[in-house]
């Protein structure tokens, strides 16, 4: 019997706990440890902090889901890991044995990269995270008494743009609705060289598809932008040109504003000598298994994916739900014929998929595989997408309650696009 420990109740540690199970049947024993009791589809936190969603429409208790599959679940993060002897000590100071260990932490929020960024401070929000969303929408019903400008952007070194993007066209969208949006400027700052760059190097003609978007809903953008610093009201914005060089120095006020943060590895991960990058991603092979221990795996946000591209304000490659659900197929079937006796040399597709809402239409980014060169790249815009991204949120709740690791939306909807979780050389 195996036993398979995971770190991490998000949608890799999840996904990926609910696969091992149905692939590899009751024989083996899998435990998750989570950071606290519930489980939050992530994708629907700028929902939330709009007032569009309740934090209870999206989150659920992980262990009461798994327990249904014989899966364990303690709600306490790893504290350290010893790679050397197969344990993990859990911040309950539980120790851990494990066979495999599957590494879905997700990433721990650098804001201290940009002065007062932190929301704790109050001054600007985030949506990484459901309590950062609920706290956003706090803010955001404070705002609405007293419209004022919005600033909304992703900080130099993010990965992960879409929120932005989605969170600025939903605000659009929320305060034409309120009938409020001749009373507030809008402006979008982003590390990326262009917008619709998406950390991609662009998808389709994405460039032109969000420009057009942002004109169409007056929105002002900053690109090749590094934020300085956020003080109270304001925040001090360096634009560069493409040789990376300051060319320009923006005080931009705001009553309310959203900044994406860089992101590093959680702190237990980091510190295991040979497991990570520099910013504690872990280092991976083509079969998401770790570069200097055959029994580590890993999943996620939490990987070490190089740029698409060299940019002259850095960015770094976005991890979608779906590629990270192609990253946990690859794990179970690779544990699943190591354990078998068979060649465990299963490779994920990578494929990236992007649905950002925008009310009632939305845009869809598509690039498969995630780095260039590409089988297939297209940005389009319509109501089918914001469907779509709805459909996607009840589809994976409706996995995390059943237990079951690929419904419908994935058998069909994503089949028709072509878009499938692992590659068919030989498998």
């Amino acid at each position: 019997m195996a036993r398979i420990l995971i770190i991490g109740a998000g949608l890799a540690g999840m996904s990926a706990a609910y696969e091992l199970r149905e692939t590899l049947g009751t024989g083996h024993a899998i435990t998750v440890l989570g950071n606290g009791e519930r489980f939050s589809f992530t994708p629907s936190n700028p929902w939330l902090a709009v007032g569009w969603r309740k934090a209870e429409e999206f989150t659920l208790d992980a262990g009461t889901y798994l327990a249904k599959r014989d899966i364990g679940f303690v709600p306490h993060a790893a504290a350290q890991i010893d790679a050397t002897t197969n344990t993990v000590v859990a911040e309950g100071g539980e120790r851990f044995g494990y066979d495999y260990l599957l590494i879905c932490t997700g990433p721990k929020l650098a804001f201290e990269d940009v002065p007062g960024s932190d929301p704790a401070g109050g001054s600007t929000h985030s949506v990484c995270t459901t309590p950062h969303a609920e706290q956003a929408w706090t803010a955001y019903q404070r705002f609405l008494e007293n419209p004022g400008p919005v600033l909304i952007g992703a900080v130099q070194g993010a990965s992960c743009f879409g929120p932005a993007y989605e969170f600025a066209l939903i605000l659009d969208a929320d305060l034409r609705k309120r009938k409020l949006r001749d009373r507030v400027p809008m402006t979008f700052v982003t590390s990326e060289p262009y917008i619709g760059h998406m950390g991609l190097g662009g998808v389709g003609d994405s460039k032109g598809l969000m420009e057009s978007e942002f004109r169409q809903r007056h929105i002002k953008w900053i690109t090749n932008a590094k934020v300085a610093e956020v003080r109270p009201g304001e925040a001090r914005v360096i634009e560069h040109d493409d040789g990376a060089q300051p060319r320009h120095e923006h005080v931009l006020p705001f009553g309310y504003a959203m900044l994406l943060p860089a992101f590093k590895g959680v702190d237990a991960v980091a510190a295991v000598e040979g497991l990570c990058n520099p910013r504690g991603f872990v280092l991976v092979d083509k079969h998401q298994r770790s570069l200097k221990y055959p029994r580590i795996f890993a999943a996620g946000v939490c990987i070490a994916i190089p740029p698409v591209e060299s940019t002259p304000i850095p960015t770094g490659a976005p991890k979608t739900g779906f590629m990270i659900e192609s990253m946990v197929t690859t794990i179970v079937r690779n544990i699943a014929a190591e354990l078998n006796g068979e060649a465990a040399d299963f490779e994920g597709t990578w494929n990236a998929v992007c649905l950002a809402d925008m009310g009632d239409s939305g845009v869809a980014f598509v690039a498969l595989p995630q780095m260039p060169p590409r089988n297939v790249t297209w940005a389009r815009k319509g109501k089918w997408v914001h469907l779509a991204k709805v459909a996607f949120e009840k589809y994976f709740l409706f996995k995390m309650r059943h237990g079951t690791s690929e419904p419908i939306y994935e058998k069909y909807v994503m089949k028709a696009l072509g878009i499938e979780r692992l590659k068919h050389d030989g498998h």
